[in-house]
């Protein structure tokens, strides 16, 4: 059993299917943006970020181009520390946890507590990318 899962770890397969799972909620996000674009410019008024049509694109940018390097394989590094500044600023401008009370507040800190742990997974992606490479260069 333990070959099964050291041979599993190590294909080539579950790292794509890892950098799927982790990106799909950017692409979405990101695509999300450009085809609704109204609700994109209604999400950046909401948050106090003017000019919305400025920060929608930059946004979607963002998590396109993000995610494009994680699924891409190359420069995970790059757009996994993207993503994840994008994480924590969502949490410094929109999930506000501590300047809100009641169901709010505890609904603001579960999105924040969420993009801490998806911060943290792109991290691990970005350490497993370099890991995976030096090991194809020392093979």
């Amino acid at each position: 059993m333990t070959g099964f899962i050291e041979r599993a770890l190590d294909s080539a397969w579950l790292w794509l299917t890892a950098r799927v799972c982790l990106a799909v909620v950017f692409v979405a996000s990101g695509l999300a943006k450009l085809v609704d674009f109204e609700g994109g410019l209604a999400e950046m008024r909401a948050a106090g970020l003017e000019p919305a049509i400025l920060f929608n694109l930059l946004t979607a940018a963002t998590l396109l181009g993000g995610s494009a390097a994680i699924l891409a394989d190359r420069l995970v590094w790059l757009g996994a520390g993207v993503l994840a500044v994008f994480l924590v600023a969502t949490i410094l401008v929109v999930h506000t946890f501590w300047s809100k009370t009641g169901a709010e507040a505890q609904l603001a800190l579960f999105f924040a507590l969420e993009h801490v742990s998806v911060a943290g997974g792109l991290i691990a992606a970005a350490i497993a990318s370099d890991q995976r490479r030096r090991l194809r260069w020392r093979g």
